[in-house]
């Protein structure tokens, strides 16, 4: 693995092909047993899809969104279960395995003796983390496109936008990672993502919930993700959806910024 890995880290072709390196050397040290962990990240939506958005579903009948398009309820749910895989995707391996690796492994102290820089390392790990999430959207989209619950051309137009969405919470895992003191602040990590994956619109609209609390569950990113992917996928992107897009990819900018910054802090001391 080293002989594979340190040729690259040492060339000096670009920060994009040191950032790449990075990410290759995740792969290069997957082990088999990996594999079983990463697979079952997906079947979560999946059976909430299932439970909730076709069963219950069943009794809820059909949903008027905000355009007048009227879809099943079922169409309304999976969208959301799209973006909540992204997210679990990415934040899974930029919390708990990017902590890992920086506080304990004590990884990136020998990959700095490289020419590669903290920033390009949280780019690297940004981009390895897409991997994971982007395996789930693709997944989960064939499994929409079968069920009916968009067509194969929105299938398709929907997956950029949820890897804009992996990316974005990828960016503010790896930020909050480098804050956490131990293992037990990621209580309060997977308490937030629990809390927002319940409350982003992801089972009824946010036009249901009072004033107040609407205004906050529409500033949250998660819901914004939502929002672009359910535009998407049941043909009623608009205006709105731009506006979507350009708060994730502020919220992926700042996200790695801080990671960076912050990362520089603690390993270049």
């Amino acid at each position: 693995m080293v002989a594979l890995v340190l040729p690259r880290l040492i060339s000096f072709e670009g920060a994009g092909r040191r950032s790449a390196s990075v990410a290759e050397r995740n792969v290069a040290a997957l082990k088999s047993a990996y594999w079983i962990v990463l697979i079952s990240g997906f079947f979560e939506p999946l059976l909430y899809l299932l439970s909730i958005g076709v069963g219950v579903g069943d009794l809820v009948g059909d949903l008027t969104l905000p355009g007048g398009r009227v879809v099943e309820y079922a169409a309304f749910v999976a969208p959301a279960m799209l973006a909540s895989a992204a997210m679990s995707g990415a934040l899974s391996e930029t919390t708990f395995n990017f902590f890992g690796k920086m506080k304990y492994m004590k990884l990136y102290d020998g990959i700095l003796a490289t020419p590669v820089k903290p920033f390009e390392i949280a780019l690297g790990e940004l981009m390895w983390a897409m991997v994971r999430g982007s395996l789930y959207s693709a997944a989960f989209l064939v499994v929409m496109v079968a069920l009916d619950l968009t067509t194969g051309p929105r299938a398709l137009a929907a997956f950029p936008a949820a890897v804009l969405v992996g990316f974005a919470f990828g960016g503010i895992g790896m930020a909050l990672s480098t804050f956490m003191r131990g293992w037990q602040d990621f209580d309060l990590v997977g308490s937030v993502q629990f809390a927002l994956f319940l409350f982003s619109g992801t089972f009824v609209p946010a036009e249901s919930y009072p004033a107040a609390l609407r205004w906050v569950v529409e500033v949250t990113p998660l819901y914004r993700a939502v929002d672009l992917i359910r535009g998407i996928s049941t043909g009623a992107f608009g205006a709105v959806q731009w506006l979507d897009i350009a708060y994730l990819l502020v919220v992926m900018g700042l996200g790695l910024a801080v990671a960076a910054r912050r990362m520089t802090k603690l390993l270049c001391k």
